[in-house]
Parts: structure tokens; sequence; C-alpha cells
């Protein structure tokens, strides 16, 4: 790892942390919103789900283009758009007006993400690519326990409006930073070959202090074959995606409901709203945890065996909370855990998905699963709230969600295990290749 590579590693945690933030705004300013509007809980609903629905679609129809147009244009034009949903959302005067800003702001929230992911993986070496996206997924709870630290203070001084504002220009200067500093995917300049590649290719060599090349690389994958969906679903590929999607859409189910529940279960059993704020601080804590656990696992284990580690560690710890949750202390001890392993899961995903697919696929294979996994993400909050409203406990809420862990870690094993006597290089051919072919 070159002092280059890491720059750019820094840049996108900060992304990432961007992305945290900006995720979290609407929950953190809901309450001072909600009075200020007189808004009642069906409103309340809409708003909350508006960024997540957008974010969902962003994933799948706004990520396969980064795979289009490249990464850094890619993640430049989200930033772009992102800043102008912020504006707009704080600009807003009505409920409608809101909901719609705040699902526009989030489909290139969601479309960012595997761009984002993407190019952390494809400039991190071989040998420490588990490590570095270990640490790259901490920028999502550190984004989140931003928000936590100035929004209160922001919306006490000014309105509501004012963390919108703030986290516009956080986007804005993070726009100025990626046109100015962060570089094309080298995968992408060289398997798609866009115009004047090779002269980007040689200012990134000359970057990274390798020499310059007359010609570029040849491409992995022959032009006729690089069609993205076959090398997504065709051949073998098909099981690795399935076992991909539902080991990242159990996760996401028990991360959604830890992060959107937890906090309010905690507050209802102990009468105490403030505790429910410090359990939602705690989760985060959690999960910065988490992401620096995986990080440190992958110097020694294989990142798709870590994965699963941390999903049956995650089913343990939900087992464990789910009988601690009238006990305050110990609940609040208990819910680092639940945050580290639930994020930390996120962060293993972000590592190990990208290098399941080919380059030219990378970003449609990855935005895919986010999405996918984005909307699980809709439906598991409001499950929940059914269930509990049918009569389920807390306690065997979180029970079913640690069960939801197990199946995603079977599914992580079976996704290792189609790589028993195959390569690791997604280009070879009885990898994407045999899902690719076009006979």
């Amino acid at each position: 790892m070159r002092a280059p590579q890491i720059a750019i590693i820094i840049i996108c945690v900060l992304l990432t942390m961007i992305d945290g933030y900006e995720i979290i705004v609407m929950p953190f300013v809901m309450p001072h919103l909600a009075k200020s509007w007189a808004l009642g809980p069906v409103e309340v609903g809409y708003l909350l789900s508006a960024s997540v629905f957008g974010m969902a679609l962003g994933a799948i129809f706004i990520s396969p283009l980064s795979d289009r147009f490249g990464r850094r244009r890619h993640i430049g034009a989200c930033l772009a758009l992102i800043t102008l949903g912020m504006f707009l959302s704080a600009s807003a005067r009505s409920l409608l007006e809101l909901v719609a800003y705040r699902a526009f702001a989030g489909l290139f929230i969601g479309g960012i993400v595997a761009s984002i992911n993407v190019l952390a993986s494809e400039y991190s070496s071989d040998r420490r690519r588990g490590t570095v996206m270990g640490i790259y997924g901490i920028g999502f709870p550190l984004g989140s326990a931003l928000a936590g630290a100035v929004i209160g203070p922001l919306t006490m001084a000014y309105d509501w409006r004012a963390p919108f504002v703030f986290g516009a220009a956080l986007t804005l200067v993070m726009l100025a930073v990626v046109l100015a500093v962060l570089p094309e995917s080298i995968d992408y300049l060289v398997e798609k070959r866009p115009k004047n590649a090779l002269a980007h290719y040689n200012r990134i060599a000359a970057r990274l202090g390798y020499t310059q090349a007359t010609i570029l690389p040849a491409p992995a994958v022959r032009p006729q074959q690089q069609l993205a969906l076959k090398a997504i679903f065709g051949g073998m590929m098909l099981g690795r995606t399935l076992c991909l999607w539902i080991g990242y859409a159990g996760l996401v189910a028990a991360f959604y409901f830890a992060n959107t529940w937890t906090a309010k279960m905690i507050a209802d059993a102990s009468g105490d709203p403030s505790l429910g704020v410090r359990t939602g601080v705690l989760i985060m804590v959690g999960g910065v945890v988490g992401a620096l656990l995986f990080a440190a696992l992958s110097l020694k284990i294989r990142p798709r065996l870590v994965t699963a580690l941390i999903l049956f560690g995650g089913a343990v710890a939900f087992v464990l909370y789910a009988g601690q949750i009238q006990h305050i202390a110990m609940a609040l001890t208990l819910a680092v855990f639940v945050g580290m392993f639930a994020n930390g899961g996120i962060a293993a995903f972000y590592a190990i998905s990208p290098f399941v697919y080919p380059a030219f696929a990378r970003g449609t294979g990855v935005g895919l699963m986010i999405g996918f996994g984005r909307a699980v993400a809709i439906v598991a909050p409001i499950f929940t709230g059914y269930m509990l409203k049918a009569g389920w406990t807390p306690q065997i809420a979180y029970q079913f969600f640690g069960g939801v862990l197990v199946v995603a870690a079977i599914a992580t094993l079976m996704l290792d295990r189609t790589y028993r006597n195959r390569s690791e290089n997604p280009e070879t051919p009885d990898a994407a290749l045999a899902g690719a072919h076009l006979g």
C-alpha cells in the first residue's frame, strides 16, 4: 500500500462518513420537525421511509451507471445531486415537498455507495484488501456519530433546517476533493477503454510511482462477453449471487431492526428517552469496533469466513440482548456488541462483495446487492412494528432477528464453498466467464 493508495482510501472513508451523516439526519431532526409542523405518526413514517425508498431505487438503477461512465465521474455526479437534494430539503415548505426532496437525495445516496465501495476495494492491495475494507467500514458509523454530535446543537441554535444545510456544505466540500484528487478506477480504464484511457492510466501510474505504458494492458474479458447481467446471474455466478444477496439481506434486516428499534425499546423499558439516545450512540460505537475487528481478523482468515463469524457472533449478541433488555445496565453494555456485529457485518459485506464480480460488472453487481438489501431495510422496521402490535415482545423480536443472522451466516459459508478448488480471480474462466460466456 503506497501513500497515494492510502490517501484514496482516506477519501473513500470520508465519503462514507458523509453517507452515514445523510442517512441519519432525518431521524435525528424528526422530533423537532414533528413538533414544528404538528406531524402525526403516519406523516412521520412517510418522511422516515422516503430517503430509504430512494436509496433502494438508487442502488438498483443509479449504481450500474458507474460501469458505463466510470467510478470517479459517477461519484462526482452523485455528490452534486446529493448536495442539491440536501439544500432542497432545507428549503421545503410542506410535507409533500420534503418527502419528494428526501426521496430525491436518497436516490443518489443509495447510488453512490457501490462506486465508493468498489473504488476503495480496487485501490487496496490484494494482500491487505480485507484489512483496508474493514477500516473503510468505520466511515458509516463515524458519520452517524458525527450526526449525533452536531445535529442537536445546530437544531437548538437555529432550527431543523440547519442540519440539512450543514450536510449539503459537507457534501459540496467532498465534491471539490473528489474532482481535485480522486482518480478513476484502473480496472474501469483497462476493461472499458473510454476516451483518453491511456493518458488517464499513465497519470495514475505516475502518481503511484510506476513507469509509463505505451499501450493499455489487455482487458481480461473479451468485448463480446461484457454482458453484466450474464456475469452476475449466469452459470455458477447465479449461486454466488444468491448466497451473497441472501447473506447481505439477512444482515441488513437485523441491522435496520437494531438501529431503528433498539433505542425506542430501551426508552420504553426504562421510561427515560435519554437512555434511548445513549443506546443509539453505543450501537454506533460498537459499529466502529466491529469494522476494526473485521480488519484485524482478515489479516489471518479469509474475509468471507470472517464475515460468517461476525454474523454468527451477531446472532449470539442478539439472543443475549433479548434476555437482558429489561436489565438496563446490562442492556446498555450489550448494545455495543449488537452494534459491533450488525455494523461490523456491513463493513464485511462491503469488503467481500466487489471481487465476487468481474470489473466490467462490479458496479452493477454490488449496486444490485445493496439495492436488494435496502429493499429489505424498508420492510424490516415496518414488519417489526406490526409484529409488536400483534403481541410480540421485544425479546421475541430480538430472538427472531438472531435467527435471521444465522441464515445469513450459513449463506455466506455457502458462498465461500463455491470457491473451493477454483480461482479467487473473478476475471478467470472458471468464475465470471462461466456466466458471461455467450456460447
